[in-house]
């Protein structure tokens, strides 16, 4: 798991997203302190889906009205995604799918 670090960028996010894997998601994720269920995986690929039309991250407020319009509001919704990543939805959930940090998120 070490040889990761070289692919990644200063906050530690991947620098190239056709390099993810799914090693390398639950590798962030077990720094996250967040076991994998299949809820996360389906926040995970919406957003590489999500990335390779828009090509970026969308900040939270955008992945919860892109999760809403394609599963509903039981999935698109704020509370939600805290209860799957809990310290920062937005963030925890791109870098976990190997996508660049959202703009505008801390």
């Amino acid at each position: 798991m070490s040889n990761f670090h070289m692919l990644l960028d200063d906050n530690g996010f991947l620098k190239n997203y056709t390099q993810w894997s799914i090693e390398l998601a639950e590798y962030f994720a077990k720094q996250e302190d967040i076991l994998l269920t299949p809820s996360h995986w389906k926040v995970i690929y919406f957003l590489r889906d999500y990335y390779q039309c828009h090509q970026n991250s969308p900040a939270i407020r955008l992945l919860v009205k892109s999760l809403k319009e394609k599963h509903g509001s039981e999935i698109g919704n704020s509370l939600y995604l805290q209860s799957l990543f809990p310290i920062s939805p937005a963030v925890q959930s791109a870098r976990i799918a190997g996508l660049p940090k959202p703009k505008r998120c801390i």
